[in-house]
């Protein structure tokens, strides 16, 4: 386990083969494992520096206040058959010109905007070439939406309209054969369907603090013609024989719900297998009406693509607390050992925790700790009493922080927090929850979050930005949880805790960012870095402060270097890594190989959005293009942009 592992790029360059000549971008990261490279060089280090905006597209579709959740406008665009297609989060999906931005065709599904979500984003689409389609037919190429209302919509990537023979007139409707628990809230799709062998596979976002009992996060495969259920697969296990049945106390297995997948899947299409990123079962900060390490959740599970049967799993959080989903796109990459090929798959975490494993096995290919870890002192809690800690590569952001720790932009804000911190329960990571009020340090924010990384074979490096941003976790006991509820809804709206009932529990549920009374986090900066970690040999190779308060804090009179960022990098042969993420409203480039920024787009709102990079003619631009509509929570400018950006 402690001999290097070296990258072996001839592998990664035949995943790139088909994509790299034409210039395309065909899915969400790109190639189907989710690398987020492109093989395109037109843009390189010694002409990033002169990357002028080329052309803009409005949707119309800016966000503005909600009466619940929020609006982020999260898209990454695909580039395929001389097409840019795209979703809002509202899911219209767009069909542009990739080289002027044009539209084509627009297909809208009418969500009711009138409803109540949890989440209005959605993160793309996916599409389909039918092989047993004549060319020029219709549907021959289809182009799949998942939506935030729980529906499955197949489209003619020619015309946007419905494939008829899809479903029914086009759709699947995702919440039939699930118990829907609150028919008006919170089950939904966010990311973009993987397609693998002709199936389309969905999973789900669900509001999984609201109770015990919720929504299952069933994942199934449907026909990629007919929209025929092939199979589910739920990670809550129900068959006696499953081993992981076992890991659930009692029969908590009948009542919980959630551990659902609502980030993005990877597929391997030559092993006929599908790795999914499964969430935290429900409630997410207590445990106690699911006692038990929880197999299945918070891991990340290898499916064989054709019946849903589980080849391997590995949990990265036993019986979670903290809201520690797995939240990154799983990315497959191949390394060398003992001159060796050896596939392996990347778990990003918002622990910070980067996990490296065999693809076939999920065996660990650095080494992996189960350590000691802080116990519960909530009545009818029974924290795991260890949890798995990556010896390589070392934890991305920090994971402790005390009084003496505190920061402040004066004395005075940097004694406020100190005296804040010195009142609560913090023990380092996995510190539980508790009624006393306990620091979750990274938070449910923190580490790689939804961002997930990208892959760059030539430099052997994974670049992924993180957040660094402590949280107040408070459990409210039952008969104080209204009076919480109430004091959630006074103040400023940016100061205020967000709270959850975690129904048919004895207590409710309240988290903000720790902050100081001028609302900066009370850990130091920076909020937010770039780090490029090394999968040679498990070594950090840079890292660098993402995003600048100069915008934010214009009037501060000192700009601090790192904000708090929600997207995702690309990596190019051309040695760039391109980002926007931060909460200054910028694209950047870095250098790959020493993280030094090269170059800077301003956007007209948030870039909260992973990029793209094609070329649609092999004499023609290479185009970056990002979605720029901020996002709610995050609390950057809203819009409603795709903005594309090329050399003159």
């Amino acid at each position: 386990m402690a001999a290097a592992v070296l990258l072996a790029a001839g592998c990664l360059a035949a995943i790139h083969r088909d994509v790299a000549p034409r210039g395309e971008w065909p899915t969400y990261g790109n190639d189907p494992g989710g690398t987020r490279y492109s093989a395109l060089t037109q843009i390189d280090r010694a002409n990033v520096a002169q990357l002028r905006v080329a052309w803009t597209y409005r949707t119309g579709e800016t966000g503005g206040a909600l009466p619940y959740g929020h609006i982020a406008f999260e898209a990454t665009p695909l580039m395929v058959d001389g097409t840019l297609f795209l979703s809002t989060p509202y899911d219209r999906v767009i069909a542009l010109d990739p080289e002027t931005g044009v539209e084509r065709w627009t297909y809208d599904p009418k969500v009711d905007r009138a409803r109540r979500f949890a989440i209005v984003t959605s993160r793309g689409v996916s599409t389909w070439l039918d092989p047993a389609a004549a060319p020029g037919s219709p549907c021959r190429r289809r182009i799949f939406v998942a939506t935030i209302d729980a529906r499955l919509i197949a489209l003619d990537a020619a015309g946007g309209m419905p494939c008829a023979g899809f479903g029914r007139d086009g759709q699947v409707d995702l919440s039939a054969g699930i118990k829907v628990i609150d028919a008006s809230c919170c089950y939904q799709v966010t990311s973009p369907p993987a397609v693998v062998h002709g199936l389309v596979v969905v999973g789900s976002s669900i509001g999984d603090n609201r109770s015990v009992e919720m929504e299952r996060g069933v994942v199934r495969a449907f026909d990629a013609r007919t929209g025929a259920l092939r199979w589910s697969w739920d990670p809550i296990p129900t068959r006696e024989s499953d081993p992981a049945r076992a890991t659930w106390a009692g029969d908590s297995w009948r009542h919980t719900g959630a551990a659902n997948v609502w980030s993005v899947m990877s597929v391997d299409e030559a092993r006929g297998l599908l790795f999914l990123p499964t969430s935290s079962p429900s409630p997410d900060f207590y445990g106690g009406e699911r006692l038990g390490a929880n197999r299945y959740a918070n891991s990340v599970v290898a499916l064989r693509a054709e019946s849903g049967e589980v080849v391997w799993d590995f949990q990265v959080v036993h019986h979670d607390l903290w809201d520690y989903d797995v939240p990154a796109q799983p990315t497959l990459v191949s390394v060398t050992r003992a001159g060796h090929t050896v596939p392996a798959v990347v778990v990003a975490t918002k622990m910070g925790h980067l996990f490296v494993l065999h693809r076939e096995t999920g065996v660990p290919l650095f080494p992996v700790e189960e350590r000691p870890v802080p116990r519960s002192t909530v009545h009818g809690e029974e924290a795991w009493p260890t949890q798995p800690f990556p010896v390589r590569p070392r934890p991305l952001v920090p994971s402790r922080l005390t009084a003496d720790d505190a920061w402040g932009a004066t004395p005075e804000e940097r004694e406020a927090c100190r005296a804040r911190i010195a009142r609560l329960r913090s023990e380092g990571i996995f510190t539980p929850p508790s009624v006393r009020g306990t620091i979750a340090f990274p938070g449910n924010l923190g580490g790689m979050n939804w961002s997930s990384g990208a892959f760059e074979p030539e430099r052997h490096l994974f670049v992924t930005n993180v957040n660094n941003l402590p949280m107040e976790v408070h459990l409210v006991p039952r008969d104080r949880y209204r009076e919480a509820e109430q004091t959630a809804k006074e103040g400023p709206r940016q100061f205020r805790a967000e709270v959850s009932p975690q129904s048919e529990t004895p207590y409710g549920m309240s988290r903000q960012v720790l902050r100081s009374p001028a609302g900066l986090p009370c850990n130091p900066p920076p909020w937010g870095s770039l780090i490029a970690v090394d999968l040679g040999d498990g070594t950090i190779r840079w890292n660098v402060p993402l995003g600048t308060t100069a915008d934010l804090l214009p009037n501060a009179g000192s700009v601090i270097r790192g904000t708090p960022n929600l997207g995702g990098p690309i990596i190019t042969a051309g040695g760039l890594v391109f980002i926007a993420s931060a909460m200054d409203n910028f694209l950047r480039a870095f250098d790959g190989d020493t993280g030094a920024e090269l170059w800077k787009g301003r956007l007209p709102a948030g870039g909260q959005a992973m990029p793209a990079t094609y070329r649609l003619r092999p004499d023609g631009k290479q185009f970056v293009v990002i979605a720029a509509g901020g996002h709610g929570k995050l609390g950057t400018k809203l819009g409603d942009s795709l903005v594309a950006f090329a050399l003159p």
